[in-house]
């Protein structure tokens, strides 16, 4: 293959037809807003694991993400730089937690074990 024939991610997007001859099942898609084609790949992945080919399965096109990023920062240092990295950005965000940086379980868990305790050997 010559250079010029290699497939590049240039800003023309159409595909010659000698170039798709030998790419076999080559499929593009995105959301239908075109906002976040990361998270519909998400989405489309999760459906072709549950679906057989012949149904279309259940699936609910958004989840509490939807179209938005998350980040997820362990320290208050890195809070605080995820804070200045969107001022610097422009973007829009929202601590979903109010600063609790804390993983901790909910206080149900563990609190009984489903399995029968063992009394030790019959004598």
């Amino acid at each position: 293959m010559r250079a010029r024939e290699f497939v590049s991610e240039n800003k023309n997007p159409k595909l010659s037809k000698r170039k798709r001859f030998p790419t076999v099942g080559l499929n593009l898609f995105s959301d239908g807003d075109k906002w976040n084609s990361d998270y519909t790949l998400n989405r489309v992945m999760m459906a072709l694991a549950m679906t057989d080919g012949k149904s279309v399965p259940e699936l609910n096109p958004l989840s509490w993400v939807g179209k938005y990023k998350t980040a997820h920062p362990y320290t208050p240092e890195e809070q605080e730089m995820l804070k200045m990295a969107y001022k610097a950005a422009g973007a829009k965000w929202h601590d979903l937690n109010h600063g609790d940086l804390d993983s901790e379980e909910s206080p149900d868990t563990d609190t009984q074990s489903p399995i029968k305790p063992f009394r030790g050997y019959a004598k």
